[in-house]
C-alpha cells in the first residue's frame, strides 16, 4: 500500500486528502490575510476589499454615503482611487480638489464626457436627453435651450408663473395648514410647487399636484423612485442589476417611469399634434427625453435647496432675523407697512437688492449641495494637476457635498453656516465656479442658474414674510441616497402667521 501511495503522482495525492472544507477554510484564510494587510498598509483612504473592492464600503455607509465619502477625501488630501468587484470593470478616483475639477470641466474637457458608463445607467430614465448626452448631441440640444431660455419672452413667463403659483396656491396652502396648526413636510410642498412650476413655464401644462387637496401625482412619485433606483446602478455591477432588471425584481421593479399614463403623456400628446396628425416615433421621443430633462432639472434642485434652506435657518435664527430686517427694508422702500397684508408679491429689482437672502441660499447649497456628486469617464490616460494618473476608462466622481466641507478650500470655518462669506461691501460675491459647482462648471454651466435664484428668492421671500416654520419636534432630518440631496423623511413643520414686525419683536 505504502509502495502504491509513494508512485502516485504529489497533485493525485493532494487531491485525494482535499476535501471542500479545506479549499474553503483556505480561502478564507487567504481573504482575511488581504483584508488585515490592506488595513495595515493602506493608511488613507477607504478599505478596497478583496474581490469586492470598494462596494462593501457603499453599503456599510449607505446611510451616510456623503458623509463617509468627505471622511474619506479629508483624509486623502482630496483624491483617492478605487476599484469595484471584480470582473464589474469598475475603477477610477473620487476627488474634491478644484484645480483637478477645472481640468475635467473646462482644461480638457474633451477627455471627461459623461461616458458610457453613465449613459447606460441613466437611459431608462434620461434616454437621450441633454444630461444623458455628449459631443454633437449634447451641443444641439444645449444650443436650442439657450435660444429658448435666454429669449426675454421666456424669462418674463417664468417669473410671472412662479408668482401666480405663489400668489395663487402656495399661500392658500401655507394659510389652511397655519389655520388647522396640523404638522405637514414641507418638501413635499416644494417639490409640487416647483413640479407646477416648471411644467406650465416650460412645457405650457398644469399637472395641478399643488391643488389645495394636494393629490396623489403617480408621475411625480415615480420619478422620485426612478432616481433613486438609477443610484443603485452606480453602487452595484451590471451583472447585479442588469438581470434584476430582466426579471423586474428588488430595485429593477417595473414602475418608476413605466407609468407615464398623467402628466407627461399628456404633454407630449399636446406637443406632437402642433406639428403633425401622425404620432411620429422620434418627434414623441425627443419630446419625452426633453420634458424628463427639463423636470429633473427644474424641479427637483430648487425644491431640495428650499427645503434645507428652510430647515439651516431654523437652527440659526440669527440669520433668519437678518433676512427679515432685508425683507422688511424694501418693503418700506415700497411704502408697505410691516404689518401689511398686501398681497402683492416682489419684483425682480427688488428680488435682486435681497443680498443677505442670496448669500444665505447659496450658503445652504454649499453645506447641502441639490446635486451631491457627479460623475466623468476618461477617454484616454490622463494625468490631474494634483499629479494623480486617472487610467482610460476611469470613473471619476467628483464630490460637490465634500466640496463644501474642505478646509483647504473655505478656510477653518468651512462647516459653519455663514452667509456673510458670500457678501463683500454690501454686494452679493459669485465665487470660483470650480470650486462651487452647485451649478456645475465650465461649458455645461447650468443655464437656468439666474432663473433658479429668482424662483428661490420669491419664494423664501414670500413665506417668511407672513409666516413662522417651526420644525417637529424630534423629526429626524438625513439625507437620502439619491442622485438629488432630498431629506429622507422629509420636513415636518407647523407654520403659523405672523407679519413682519412681529417676527422682528419676537426675535429682539
Amino acid at each position: 500500500m505504502s509502495e502504491i501511495s509513494s508512485s502516485m503522482p504529489l497533485t493525485e495525492r493532494v487531491y485525494n486528502h482535499l476535501c471542500l472544507s479545506d479549499v474553503s477554510l483556505a480561502l478564507l484564510g487567504l481573504f482575511v490575510f488581504c483584508c488585515v494587510r490592506e488595513k495595515v498598509t493602506k493608511k488613507l483612504g477607504p478599505t478596497i476589499w478583496p474581490v469586492f473592492g470598494i462596494t462593501p464600503e457603499f453599503f456599510f455607509h449607505r446611510n451616510d454615503v456623503y458623509g463617509w465619502a468627505t471622511r474619506c477625501l479629508k483624509k486623502c488630501r482630496g483624491t483617492f482611487l478605487y476599484n469595484g468587484i471584480w470582473l464589474g470593470g469598475s475603477y477610477g478616483a473620487v476627488t474634491c480638489v478644484p484645480a483637478n475639477v477645472e481640468y475635467m470641466l473646462k482644461t480638457n474637457f474633451k477627455n471627461f464626457p459623461k461616458g458610457a458608463f453613465f449613459k447606460e445607467r441613466f437611459n431608462d430614465l434620461l434616454e437621450d436627453g441633454i444630461f444623458n448626452a455628449d459631443a454633437e448631441s449634447w451641443k444641439e440640444q444645449r444650443r436650442i435651450i439657450i435660444t429658448e431660455m435666454h429669449s426675454t419672452r421666456f424669462v418674463e413667463h417664468s417669473f410671472q408663473t412662479t408668482q401666480d403659483l405663489v400668489r395663487k396656491k402656495l399661500l392658500k396652502v401655507m394659510e389652511s395648514f397655519a389655520r388647522s396648526q396640523e404638522a405637514f413636510d414641507l418638501q413635499d410642498v416644494l417639490l409640487r410647487l416647483t413640479f407646477d412650476n416648471i411644467c406650465i413655464a416650460g412645457l405650457g401644462d398644469d399637472p395641478g399636484t399643488l391643488d389645495s387637496d394636494l393629490p396623489l401625482v403617480p408621475f411625480a412619485q415615480a420619478f422620485e423612485e426612478a432616481t433613486e433606483s438609477t443610484m443603485f446602478r452606480f453602487m452595484i455591477p451590471p451583472f447585479i442589476w442588469k438581470p434584476l432588471k430582466f426579471f423586474d425584481i428588488g430595485y429593477e421593479k417595473e414602475g418608476t417611469l413605466g407609468n407615464r399614463s398623467d402628466v407627461l403623456s399628456r404633454i407630449i400628446e399636446i406637443e406632437s399634434h402642433k406639428t403633425t396628425d401622425e404620432k411620429d416615433p422620434s418627434t414623441i421621443k425627443f419630446f419625452r427625453q426633453f420634458c424628463t430633462s427639463f423636470i429633473l432639472a427644474g424641479r427637483d434642485t430648487s425644491s431640495v435647496a428650499l427645503t434645507w434652506f428652510f430647515w439651516v435657518i431654523q437652527k440659526h435664527p440669527e440669520v433668519e432675523n437678518k433676512i427679515i430686517r432685508e425683507i422688511s427694508e424694501i418693503l418700506r422702500q415700497r411704502g408697505d407697512s410691516p404689518t401689511s397684508k398686501n398681497e402683492s408679491l416682489f419684483t425682480v429689482k427688488e428680488l435682486n437688492d435681497m443680498v443677505y437672502l442670496q448669500a444665505a441660499l447659496s450658503e445652504t447649497m454649499r453645506l447641502y449641495p441639490p446635486i451631491p456628486m457627479e460623475m466623468k469617464q476618461a477617454i484616454e490616460d490622463d494625468v490631474f494637476p494634483d499629479g494623480t494618473f486617472i487610467r482610460k476608462g476611469s470613473r471619476v466622481y467628483f464630490a460637490t457635498y465634500a466640496m463644501g466641507r474642505m478646509e483647504s478650500i473655505w478656510g477653518k470655518d468651512c462647516e459653519s453656516f455663514k452667509p456673510e462669506r458670500w457678501i463683500q461691501s454690501g454686494n452679493f460675491v459669485n465665487d470660483d465656479q470650480f470650486k462651487y459647482v452647485v451649478f456645475n462648471a465650465g461649458p455645461r454651466l447650468c443655464l437656468g442658474k439666474t432663473f433658479a435664484y429668482l424662483q428661490m428668492k420669491t419664494i423664501a421671500a414670500s413665506v417668511l414674510s407672513r409666516y413662522s416654520i417651526k420644525v417637529a419636534k424630534d423629526h429626524v432630518v438625513v439625507p437620502r441616497v439619491t442622485t438629488t440631496l432630498y431629506m429622507r423623511h422629509g420636513l415636518k413643520v407647523t407654520i403659523s402667521s405672523k407679519s413682519l414686525e412681529e417676527k422682528i419683536h419676537v426675535q429682539d
